[in-house]
């Protein structure tokens, strides 16, 4: 199949089918006969402003049903869309309207001010009389679907351009990753403009199941209200909407742990504490982390709730993603733990290129194969571990040492809210471990002495870290992931 278009499109014609919940939100719900009319309605309109094929459309996501259709307007009308964020900024907007070339917009009518043609978002649901001579052929694998822009946290912001045969790749990692079950309906609270959430709504529609979407998880009533009233069997989340679930309802997670099959999490690590307290609030259901990037999605799934510890493992790799390790020449190496090499992902979830920067996919694509600066290993079982940024690793007389390895022990004593932990240099073994944490208790209540002997009993003499520094806050950014640089800069 060379498009996620093309497998809707067999759906809204098989007379069963068309009848099942393809998207659902707060205020709509779409068959897969209705989506299929209302997606070829939209793609008539653009076409009929005679853009020129493979010429860019802006789409601002609203987080619901509008949103997915007007994606999948554009790329029916062989345009290519190009999700942007719900709180851009004008000068967000104009940047990557620059970039992208694009010729249309589409959004809020409220945030009307694009420097572009423009269709308001909402009148996406009025279904027009497509004319019978605007027929529309399928787009090839190869063509591009999206370009999803970097949020720019270290510079320019970067456009990722994806084909449709990437996006039928990853939507078979996600169904592979999750083992994904006929008739699953995933509420998805996680934006739609990200390629995470954007993804695992590719998934669902290419399996036939269905989506139900929520804007976050602050309107915590909302999103218990969508998990009964669509009976999920599935939830996708970060791991900092988990945090705030917890926060703002309790253990209410665990009235669901005969319902939900599965929950995936994505777009940062998760936390020591929360991950424990999830496995036990549903001790059956399969719980997910996934490796993965924009640039090569969904590559690597684990089921942290199957009983076994396993310290940086990533899990096994996904249907369509292949792994291998090199050095810093880029030659194929056997790595190990001892000796891990840079993690390469090879496969046809991988992006096409990055948007008029032919050095930098230069740098980043080789041969097929997509490079990290990662490091990591496979052990026997074929289960593929990540110690983390080459910048991350501790480098301790020669032997390479995961932070994570430390950080999940160093979580795990009582009063401890969050630590990290940062190579240090050391004049006899180069580099050394040195955690900083954050307390939930008064500095002056927390037993340090205790403390360093729980960490002098859980780890190896040399993960044991030399240095133990409070901090007041551990620096994360908005997503959950650990800014160790605001670290090494202290």
């Amino acid at each position: 199949m060379n498009s996620i278009l093309k497998q809707i499109s067999i759906y809204a014609a098989d007379e069963k089918k068309s009848n099942t919940l393809m998207l659902a939100d707060s205020k709509k719900e779409l068959t897969y006969g209705e989506a299929w009319r209302l997606i070829c309605s939209a793609a008539a309109r653009i076409r009929e402003l005679k853009f020129a094929k493979g010429s860019s459309v802006l789409i601002h996501c609203t987080q619901n049903c509008a949103f997915i259709v007007s994606i999948l307007g554009v790329q029916l009308a062989g345009l290519v869309a190009v999700p942007l964020e719900k709180g851009a900024s004008e000068l967000r907007i104009d940047e990557i309207a620059a970039d992208s070339k694009a010729v249309l917009a589409i959004g809020p009518a409220k945030l009307a001010s694009y420097k572009l043609p423009f269709i308001d978002s909402e009148s996406i649901y009025e279904e027009k009389e497509v004319p019978s001579d605007s027929e529309f052929s399928f787009p090839e694998s190869g063509e591009t679907a999206e370009i999803l822009f970097s949020t720019g946290t270290t510079g320019k912001s970067k456009g990722i351009v994806i084909t449709h045969g990437n996006n039928v790749a990853i939507a078979e990692n996600i169904s592979s990753g999750t083992s994904m079950k006929e008739g699953n309906i995933e509420l998805i609270p996680m934006p739609l403009s990200h390629s995470h959430g954007l993804r695992t709504v590719y998934a669902n529609v290419y399996a036939g199941n269905t989506c139900v979407f929520v804007n976050g998880v602050l309107m915590i009533k909302l999103l218990f209200n969508m998990l009964d009233k669509y009976k999920c069997t599935a939830l996708d989340m970060a791991p900092s909407m988990l945090s705030v679930i917890f926060k703002l309802s309790g253990d209410s997670l665990s009235n669901y742990k005969d319902q939900l099959d599965y929950i995936e999490l994505g777009s940062a690590p998760l936390v020591e504490e929360d991950k424990r307290h999830l496995c036990e609030l549903l001790p059956n259901t399969r719980l997910y982390n996934f490796y993965g990037s924009t640039e090569s999605g969904r590559t690597c799934a684990l089921n942290f709730n199957d009983g076994v510890e396993r310290p940086s493992c990533i899990g096994l790799p996904t249907q369509n993603a292949k792994f291998i390790f090199v050095d810093k020449e880029r030659n194929e190496i056997t790595a190990t733990k001892e000796n891990p090499g840079f993690i390469a992902t090879g496969g046809s979830m991988n992006m096409k290129e990055y948007l008029n920067a032919p050095k930098l996919t230069a740098k980043a694509v080789e041969n097929g194969f997509i490079y990290t600066n990662d490091l990591g290993y496979k052990d026997k079982e074929g289960y593929i571990y990540c110690l983390g940024r080459e910048d991350d690793v501790i480098n301790c007389a020669g032997i390479k040492i995961s932070p994570d390895e430390i950080e999940n022990i160093a979580k795990k004593f009582e009063g401890i809210a969050d630590c990290a932990c940062v190579p240090a240099l050391d004049k006899m073994q180069g580099q050394v471990p040195k955690l900083f944490i954050s307390v939930s208790i008064p500095k002056d209540k927390f037993d340090m002495m205790a403390y360093r002997e729980f960490l002098k009993n859980n780890l190896d003499s040399n993960k044991y870290p030399k240095i133990v520094e409070f901090i007041d806050v551990i620096p994360r950014t908005s997503n959950g992931k650990l800014q160790r640089k605001k670290l090494l800069a202290l």
